[in-house]
């Protein structure tokens, strides 16, 4: 038997956007019947609330939402890229973080925006790649914001970017884990490298 899929989403201190969307794509992969294929989980680029739960906002949205709240915030460390096919960051700080801590370019390559994979800001094409941030401030545009210093309006808007990006990504997963199930003789690399994205010129 083939070894999981692997998602790590990360934010800054796991305890709103990345327990978001770790339990946003958990319900989308139980609908989709690819639960027993891909492993889900999130943490933070710091450690200040490990340990926590959620916070309460995101607990009340995700409950509203019907997503399952249970979490646990822990902080992400460079040795699980060996064992991650994806990471998922929020907002362009994170992607920055992430990609200083990336061990090897393979690693750094696993690195994605959850909001590239959003209808409204994929690429078009045969197939739904999504766009990479480039030096030049292209990932501004593809944060979810953190609502942590706000009100509950955006925890609320957060979610919503949250649900709109995991349709997306889910299609890619979807893709990679079922055109490379067992019988497939295909690169392990390329087989877990869910339609990498075009770079994008910058202006």
């Amino acid at each position: 038997m083939n070894a999981p899929f692997r998602i790590c989403f990360v934010c800054t201190g796991n305890i709103c956007r990345s327990p978001m969307a770790e339990s946003v794509l958990r319900a989308r992969l139980a609908e989709d019947g690819l639960d027993g294929l891909v492993e889900v989980d999130s943490a933070g680029t710091g450690g200040w609330h490990e340990g926590d739960g959620a916070d309460p906002r995101t607990v009340a949205v995700l409950r509203a939402g019907g997503y399952e709240t249970a979490h646990t915030a822990r902080q992400f460390h460079a040795s699980w890229f060996a064992h991650l096919d994806l990471v998922i960051a929020l907002d362009s700080g994170h992607l920055r973080e992430l990609s200083s801590l990336a061990p090897t370019a393979q690693d750094a390559a696993k690195i994605r925006l959850l909001r590239s994979y959003a209808a409204d800001m994929a690429d078009t094409g045969p197939t739904p790649e999504p766009r990479r941030a480039s030096g030049h401030g292209l990932a501004g545009d593809l944060d979810v914001p953190d609502p942590y210093y706000g009100d509950f309006a955006g925890f609320e808007e957060c979610l919503d970017m949250v649900e709109t990006a995991s349709d997306g990504l889910l299609a890619a997963v979807r893709a990679t884990v079922t055109a490379h199930a067992p019988g497939h003789d295909t690169d392990r690399h390329q087989a877990r490298n869910p339609h990498p994205p075009r770079e994008k010129e910058s202006a």
